[in-house]
Formats: structure tokens, sequence, C-alpha cells
């Protein structure tokens, strides 16, 4: 059971180093468990709209809050875009515009597994964020407000709520931070962004790539598509502590030397040194399980999710996601949304639909996005959303990082 794990966990962070300190147990379960009209926004002089993004119903990126000029902190890009209208489906846009990117304040979004009964109470304390619940409503058809303060916590941790309730309550933080004094500030300064699987979703969001309503759709067709997926094959995701990647590899090899072809399991989030996540079939992932300890892994723990996320097992869900993708606008981000895919950031729609449909199969590159933003000299960066997962990543690959968590 997930609380059993939990305890585990508790106890071995306990007995870690200070200098090897994994985040707290909640934490792991959820760091491992695992995101209309084009607004008329003028790339020439790589000028883009500061926009705030979750006041209006319309559209994220719609506001015309100001001009927010690109070139100050990233005077490295020199390229201009002849009056290419942003996110305008018709026009071809270089994807390799923010490839240069250079990141001072960052916002990092949680992936499933974040989750916790209560989240959401916070948010209803302030109208821009309490509104959100009232849209998602709406448009999935329940009270999602609901489950996330009063659970249970067996139906909050299912993949097809769990996933919209995520991707809504981290967009309510990011109102919570508005709200507070200085902090339309803090996301004016904000210059590129991520999230943990689910969580690119949010970032796209956040980053004008398409409007909270049309992102929440994508968000629930994913996880019900997610959770059709695990249905069709026994699958099953565990975790790997006390171990390099290299290793980790050598245990899979080792795992799938005993099994079926469709049993087969590999890396499935590379998280940090130490914590990586591994999915397969059922026998692949129970003969990691009895040969971690021979590879002198600290400890596994089987993770508490439907199935075998980012491998070849959620094949089925991407035909659903390729269609809910074209048929959805996307426009290019107004700042650099780090790909879990690559760990790149995009700017071409077209780019990042195909990257959004690949990244249910492909495993998370979480560790290269961290590493390079923290060696690009990033300054500070900020969790938005329920638990402190990324905090407790980021720190354990820098313990210098600067990271502030926003809860809802």
């Amino acid at each position: 059971m997930l609380s059993s794990t939990i305890s585990s966990l508790a106890r071995f962070n306990r007995h870690s180093s200070s200098h090897s300190r994994f985040p707290s147990s909640n934490s792991i379960s959820a760091t491992m468990a695992s995101s209309l009209v084009s607004p008329s926004i003028s790339v020439q002089n790589l000028a883009f709209n500061s926009s705030e993004p979750f006041r209006s119903s319309s559209c994220l990126a719609g506001s015309n809050h100001g001009i927010r000029r690109f070139g100050p902190r990233n005077s490295n890009k020199s390229r201009v875009f002849a009056s290419v209208s942003v996110g305008s489906p018709a026009v071809a846009v270089d994807d390799a515009f923010f490839k240069d990117y250079k990141p001072n304040y960052a916002f990092l979004f949680p992936g499933q597994g974040a989750q916790a009964v209560g989240m959401g109470q916070e948010a209803q304390n302030v109208p821009a964020a309490a509104t959100l619940y009232k849209k998602a409503n709406e448009i999935l058809g329940f009270d999602l407000l609901d489950v996330c303060i009063n659970g249970p916590k067996e139906k909050l941790d299912s993949t097809v709520l769990s996933q919209p309730a995520i991707y809504v309550t981290s967009l309510a933080a990011v109102e919570l931070l508005r709200a507070r004094d200085g902090g339309q500030q803090i996301i004016d300064s904000v210059d590129v962004t991520c999230g943990l699987s689910l969580g690119e979703y949010t970032a796209l969001a956040f980053a004008g790539a398409f409007s909270f309503e049309d992102g929440l759709k994508l968000v629930k067709l994913r996880g019900e598509a997610m959770q059709e997926a695990a249905n069709a094959a026994k699958s099953a995701m565990v975790s790997v502590i006390g171990l390099d990647s290299d290793k980790v590899q050598l245990l899979c090899d080792a795992a799938n030397e005993e099994v079926d072809e469709a049993d087969k399991v590999q890396i499935a989030n590379f998280l940090c040194t130490g914590n990586y996540a591994v999915s397969g079939g059922v026998k692949g992932v129970e003969a990691v399980e009895a040969k971690a300890k021979s590879f002198k892994a600290r400890m596994t723990v089987r993770l508490a999710v439907a199935g075998a996320f980012h491998t070849s097992f959620m094949e089925p869900a991407v035909s659903r996601l390729e269609a809910a993708l074209a048929a959805t606008e996307i426009r290019a981000p107004r700042i650099p949304v780090i790909s879990n895919v690559d760990a790149q950031p995009h700017a071409d729609p077209d780019t990042i639909k195909k990257i959004l449909a690949r990244q249910v199969t492909s495993p998370v590159q979480w560790e290269t996005t961290v590493k390079t933003l923290l060696t690009r000299g990033l300054k500070k960066s900020y969790e938005l959303g329920p638990g402190k997962v990324i905090a407790g990543i980021v720190k354990r690959m820098d313990k210098k990082a600067e990271i502030e968590n926003i809860g809802a």
C-alpha cells in the first residue's frame, strides 16, 4: 500500500546524509508518479505580451497588460521575426527561437502524484483562483474542488481525476502568488518555465501556448487515455533509490533477460541521481525489485499509479492525444517552456503538438532539464501547486539552489 511505502521512505530519509538528502516521503511518492482567438502579439523586435494569464476566461495569453521584452535578460537573442503574430497557426515559427535562452527566474509545475486531499482550500480565499475551479466544474461536468478538498484519497489519486486536479490547483497557485504583495512583479520576472510530465501542460498554459480551458480539456483527455492504456495491459512502475542512471539501466537489462518481450522494463523518469523510476510489464518490474539489492540499490518502491507511464505501454493513448491536439489551437509560448521529451524549449506550435503526443511514451528528462537550468545560471525558481516534490529534486541536485514553494 502507498501508506507503507511512504513510511519506508520516511525512515530512509531520516537516515540519509545531509549531502544526499531526498525529498520528504510525500514528495518522493509524488515525484516518482509521475499537463479560440489568437491574441494579437507581435514578435517584431522580440517584443512579447507580458499578459496576465489567468485573469481572463477567454485566453491565458490574451491580456494586454503591457509589452514584455525578451531582450534585456536574453541579449544574445538577435533574431527577429518579420511581423509574425505569435500563435498564428498559419505562420511557420522558428522552433529554435528559444534555443539560447538564459534562465534567471523559473516557474516549475508538479506532475501526477503531487495531489493531496485538502488542496485547493487556500485558493478559495482569492477570487481569481476560486474562479478557475468554477470554470473547471463546467468543463469537467463534476465538482472538482469537492474532490480536491474532501477526497476520498482513492478517488483523487485516480489518473483521470488527479491530472485535472493538479493542473487547476497549480494554476490557482499562480493566482495566489499574484494576489500577494510583490507577486505580480515575480510573475513578470519569470523567463522560463517547465513541468514534470503532466506539469508541462500547466507550464504551457502559463506561457500562453493555449487557454486555461483548452489546456484542461487536453489534460482531461490525457488522463482518460492513459488510464485506458493502462487497463489494456498488466504493467507497473517502481522507483529505484540509491543508484545512478547507468546502474539502473544495468538493473533493467538484467531484469529483461528473465522476462518475455511483453514484460520488459525501461527507465521512465530520469529525476535525479539516486532517484529513477522504472516502468514496464508487471513481471519485469517484479524482476527489478528482486534484483535491486544485488545491484546495491538502497530500496525500491512500487508506485501507486495505473500502469507503465512514459513507455510503449502508453502507445494506445497517443492517437487520441494527437487528434485532440490537432483540434486545439496552440500558439508560440511567450517564454521558453522546456519539454520533458528532449529537455529543450520549442517555439513552433506544430512541434509542440508532436512533442506532447510523444510525451506519454517517452522517458521524462527532468534531471537534464534541471541541470541545464542550473548550469545556465538560474537565480531562483518557484514550485507552484500541491506538494514540494520538485523543490526536493532541485535541492538534491544543488543544495545552494534557491527555490520557493507556492501552494494553493
